[in-house]
């Protein structure tokens, strides 16, 4: 065969190895940036629970921080688009790991006194793949942090309650 013939099959070959190609290489992209986006949701469950153990209960700032965000920034999250804080629970736990009823009641078993642990979780995120084609949303497992409480946001020296 002459080369004026070949030139058809060399279009031809270059369309099935291009596109293996591109669609490895959009693969290889995806799975970097799935795996930031797990380390980022992991990162903002530690570091919503770590504010938690040290913030005044009552504080709705502690989750806006969580995500990455000002304190005066109520919206998603500046790192993850579709984070935000309707992903986050933070609870109180007893010295059993159970849930404390109300933990702003100053005195009693069921209030302030009885919180020993602090759980944040982070659930229900979807990751929206950008490969093209394969459009598919992956709903993550649940991240969970759960640290001994500190002094969740009162000086040992008075009743004052410190701000984050």
């Amino acid at each position: 065969m002459n080369r004026k013939q070949m030139r058809g099959t060399y279009v031809v070959e270059f369309a099935f190895v291009g596109l293996l190609v591109f669609t490895l290489l959009f693969a290889v992209v995806e799975m970097g940036r799935l795996y930031f986006t797990v380390n980022a949701l992991d990162e903002a469950a530690r570091r919503g629970v770590r504010l938690a153990a040290v913030c005044d209960i009552s504080d709705p700032v502690v989750l806006q921080r969580a995500i990455f965000n000002a304190a005066d920034d109520a919206g998603t999250s500046q790192l993850i688009s579709n984070l935000s804080t309707d992903n986050l629970a933070l609870i109180y736990l007893d010295e059993n790991g159970v849930e404390v009823a109300d933990p702003s009641e100053p005195i009693g078993l069921n209030g302030f006194r009885a919180i020993r642990y602090v759980q944040v979780s982070l659930q229900n995120f979807v990751f929206d793949l950008f490969i093209p084609g394969f459009g598919v949303p992956i709903t993550l497992p649940v991240f969970r942090a759960t640290l001994p409480r500190e002094s969740l946001g009162r000086r040992s020296d008075s009743t004052e309650k410190t701000k984050c």
